[in-house]
Parts: C-alpha cells; structure tokens; sequence
C-alpha cells in the first residue's frame, strides 16, 4: 500500500484524469490478494458421540473379561484396549461455510485512505469517495431521458454520476437492489429502454430475464458482468454470500446459464461489476445504452451480453461486443 503504487494505479484508473473513480474501485484495483476458500462438509464422528459409546462399550468388554477365564477372558480385555484406543484416534473436523479474503480488507483500505486524507489534503486526483457517508455526487442534468440504466451496484451508480454519463447518453439512472428493481422501475416511462448493469451474482443473472418477463414490450438489454467471464477467470475478483438462496436449477431454466456457471452461482460465489476497469466499464456502459436504442423487444434474448472481464481494449462505440457465455481466458 505505498503512496506511489497508489498514485500510479489511481492515474491508471481515471486515464490520466479523464475519468473520475470511486473508492471502492479503487481499492479492488489496489488488491494484492484474493482468495475463496470452498464449503467443507463435517468429517468424522463428534468427540462426545465417539466416547459416549465407547466408554460403556469399553467398560462390558472389561466386565466381561474379567468374569471369564482364559482366551475368551483375554480377547475381551483386549477389546476394551482397542475400543478406547481406536476412539482416541479418531479426528473430527467441523463442517466450513465457504470464505473470502480480500487484501488489504476494504474496512483497511478506507481507514488508509482517511490517513492519505490526512496527510495530502485530500484523495488521489480523480478520486471520489462512495462510502455511507459521502455526501451524494450532483448529476448532470439529462434534459427529456431516452433509455434509462438500472444499476445495482452503488459505487458503480456513483461513478457514473461524478462522469456525468447518464447526462451524456441521455439516459435516466435508475439505482435499486435487485430485489427491488421492479419497484424502482414504476416510474420510469413507458417505453424507455432499460440497460441492466449488475455484478455477476445470482440474483444479478435472474434480473433481466424477469424484467422482460414483466415488461415484454420494452427493451432490456443485459450489460451486466456474465458470469462465465470470471468464474474460471485468473486475476478475476472472487467472493462469496451466505445469503445466496437461488436455486441452480432456476439459473439454467430462467438465466439460460449453463450448468457449471449455474452451481457456481447457486453456492454463493460471486464477483463485482465494480471490479470492471472504469475505462472498459464506461465503453461498455455507452455501446450498451446505443444498442438498447436501436433493438426491439423481440429481437433480444436472455443471453445477450457484453462484459467480457478486463484486460482487452474497449469495444469501439457502435460496435457492442456480444461475450456474454464466452469464457474470458
């Protein structure tokens, strides 16, 4: 977490200070590590489940032995030996929900920024904060909206704003939870077509499907992150719920995912939209909203995408990239 390693990854953020960024993108850029560790089932037997039927079972064994004489009276005392022994040696281990780490934590990172705010005055150039806290970046004004964005990511919803994307593409920004995506959508008028950015989680899959099973007369385009660009993906940012209550089978049948990407999201991994490079985001965030322009409701289909994971050169405006499904490497 060096000053000048900060500075370097924020002026590569913002290209050179053509883009604003959030904290939060900000600090999965300056990652040094990420690693899931995957649910274990319990193994073994409990250690008062093991003794509570070895010891009585150890001590008619000695009963036993010590009321017969010779061989049979041996054998039994021996059994007892090797009842207790054999309990003594076997090992349980507890069943594990699956984990994650991210370092340094966003809890760390957020405190040494406060610290860098002490110390400089303020953020790097071209970093604005999205914590609960910050107060809520002015948008741009958008005049008559012609399509509107849905987003369920808030540091994503911020840096759109500080951008003043929406403003540029005529777009109204609709920020809501999926879960509450359909609410939020009540007063968006008729006809407006919807660009849907969410993270590549359960939920986020499910999101446009529904939509356009709610609303089959308007367009909703699905500009969020595909699973299948991170899941098997090196370097991809990788986390996990607990909360994850959809059904794998519901992935496939509603998502149209395939069945690896279906479980993989049904266990609860996930990963961040707002793990995107900014630059790849915006691009994609612009071709996303042109192509909802120029597309009817009939002529999009549940597996249309175009988030590949970062690395790549942003798709030229006008030429929308359609990877979602592709693995990323």
């Amino acid at each position: 977490m060096h000053d000048l390693r900060i500075r370097r990854i924020a002026e590569r953020a913002t290209g050179g200070g053509r883009l604003k960024v959030t904290l939060t993108q900000l600090w999965y850029l300056s990652r040094t590590s990420n690693h899931v560790w995957e649910a274990k089932p319990a193994r073994g037997i409990r250690p008062v489940v093991r003794w509570l039927v070895a010891v009585p079972l150890a001590l008619l064994l000695l009963v036993v032995g010590d009321l017969t004489h010779g061989v049979p009276g041996a054998v039994g005392i021996t059994a007892a030996v090797a009842v207790v022994v054999a309990a003594s040696v076997m090992r349980y281990t507890a069943a594990s929900s699956a984990w994650w780490t991210i370092t340094p934590s966003e809890s760390t990172f957020r405190r040494l920024m406060g610290s860098w705010r002490t110390a400089y005055k303020e953020l790097p150039p071209g970093v604005v904060d999205d914590g609960p806290r910050a107060p809520a970046p002015r948008e741009s004004p958008t005049g008559r909206p012609v399509a509107v964005i849905l987003c369920t990511d808030h540091a994503v919803a911020v840096f759109l704003r500080v951008n003043g994307v929406p403003a540029k593409l005529k777009a109204r920004l609709v920020e809501a939870e999926p879960a509450a995506a359909h609410e939020a959508l009540v007063d968006v008028p008729d006809g407006l077509p919807v660009v849907v950015l969410h993270d590549a989680d359960a939920l986020g899959a499910l999101l446009a499907p529904l939509l356009r099973l709610a609303h089959p007369d308007r367009v909703v385009v699905d500009a969020g992150l595909p699973v299948a660009a991170v899941r098997t993906r090196p370097g991809a940012v990788h986390r996990v719920s607990t909360a994850s209550t959809v059904d794998a089978a519901d992935l496939r049948s509603v998502a149209g995912l395939p069945p690896d990407d279906a479980e993989w999201l049904a266990q609860g991994h996930w990963s961040p939209l707002a793990a995107v490079p900014p630059r790849r985001l915006e691009a994609v965030v612009t071709a996303a909203v042109a192509h909802a322009l120029a597309a009817r409701p009939t002529a999009l289909r549940s597996t249309d995408g175009f988030l590949t994971w970062p690395a790549e050169a942003p798709s030229p405006v006008g030429g929308p990239s359609r990877t979602k499904g592709t693995p990323a490497g």
